[in-house]
């Protein structure tokens, strides 16, 4: 025997006690999110261990930048040592992956915002960690990696930018270079002032206007991105002599550290002096209003990861990325839904869910609340 559809009557009842369920839901969500933020308020307030004030204004190159007066075992805008360090990475970590995914988010429905994350560095200041335990604390799918050697043959035969401009990232991707353009500066002005070549033999220098154009080129090439909508967030690890002497050494004692080092490395460190006076040269030069360098002191590894979290996490606070709005009667389509759904799938979806559409609406008031405050620190 056939089943008989049911009447208008019923299905309109039916569709009156989903609207229903659905309003409780939202009084549950909403409680849970202003339960959400006065206890982040608390939390935040009652912290012990915080920045003493934001590390970007502490660490970034101005036009009076020295490197031999900068302390690289030094840990500014935070006091309170290792442990509780680890501790606030951990929460800001949280907060980081939150915001890159809402900027992944919002992308979708056609927001501009992007983040490039430039990191610099000789060999052993630990440009790979800030990949490894920094990066690797967001969605994948929101990252773009590229790490950038001597170029090619084919690299070679176009402008110095020409491989750099394909990996700028795309609206609602956080990309990291791993060496980058800066190198096309930085390896010349080196190269000039030590008469040697890389490690393969080649000699990157060009003449004075080459390298003048360079630089203007750069700048043009960040202005321009800046207007799409990418923030350069700009970031140099510097390492001490002693302590690259340290690292270098650990690689050639551990089997699992051999293909990290090159004889090569030792060739660089010959030239320290030539290598840090351009640093300091280029630092200056390209540190501008619209994309400034942050210089990191490297010899504490715990102390660059954590700030450069912190600056990351700031950054992205600073973007502001929202949770894209429903383009449809959000309200309406819940309840066709639920004229497809029986009465018992509807009542196990309630009692499984309500609580965690409770906990991420709580979650969501808190990243909301965490980031407003990173704000109003600046």
């Amino acid at each position: 025997m056939e089943k008989r559809p049911k009447s208008r009557g019923v299905e309109k009842q039916r569709r009156k006690e989903a609207i229903a369920r659905a309003k409780k839901v939202a009084k549950q969500v909403k409680k849970a999110q202003k339960a959400a933020v006065k206890k982040t308020r608390n939390m935040i307030e009652s912290q012990p261990a915080t920045w003493t004030e934001d590390p970007r204004t502490l660490l970034r190159v101005g036009p009076d930048f020295s490197l031999a007066s900068f302390n690289r075992r030094a840990t500014p805008g935070w006091e309170a040592g290792k442990k509780p360090a680890k501790k606030l990475m951990k929460q800001r970590a949280r907060l980081m992956a939150e915001l890159q995914e809402r900027l992944y988010a919002q992308s979708k429905t056609g927001a501009s915002d992007a983040l490039l994350v430039i990191v610099q560095g000789l060999d052993t200041a630990g440009k790979g960690g800030v990949a490894r335990h920094v990066i690797s604390k967001v969605d994948p799918q929101g990252i773009h990696l590229k790490a950038f050697k001597a170029p090619t043959e084919q690299e070679r035969a176009h402008h110095f930018l020409w491989r750099v401009e394909r990996e700028l990232p795309k609206p609602g991707i956080i990309g990291l270079f791993d060496r980058s353009h800066y190198e096309d500066l930085l390896v010349p002005t080196a190269q000039a002032r030590s008469g040697h070549t890389d490690e393969s033999g080649q000699s990157w220098v060009v003449s004075e206007d080459e390298l003048n154009s360079r630089y203007h080129d750069i700048y043009e090439m960040e202005k321009a991105a800046i207007e799409r909508g990418t923030r350069v967030l700009k970031l140099c690890l510097m390492v001490s002599y002693e302590e690259q002497g340290k690292r270098l050494r650990q690689r050639l004692d551990r089997p699992d550290k051999y293909w990290k080092y090159s004889p090569h490395d030792l060739d660089v460190r010959n030239d320290w002096t030539a290598y840090q006076s351009t640093y300091e040269e280029v630092l200056r030069r390209t540190s501008t209003e619209i994309a400034p360098w942050y210089i990191i002191p490297a010899d504490r590894k715990w102390y660059s990861r954590f700030v450069i979290t912190e600056i990351i996490t700031r950054t992205l606070a600073d973007i502001n990325p929202q949770w894209p709005d429903a383009d449809f009667d959000i309200e309406r389509e819940k309840a066709r839904l639920a004229l497809t759904m029986t009465d018992e799938a509807l009542v196990e979806y309630q009692a499984e869910n309500t609580d965690l559409l409770a906990k991420v609406a709580a979650e969501d008031a808190e990243v909301n609340t965490r980031s407003s405050w990173l704000r109003s620190k600046k």
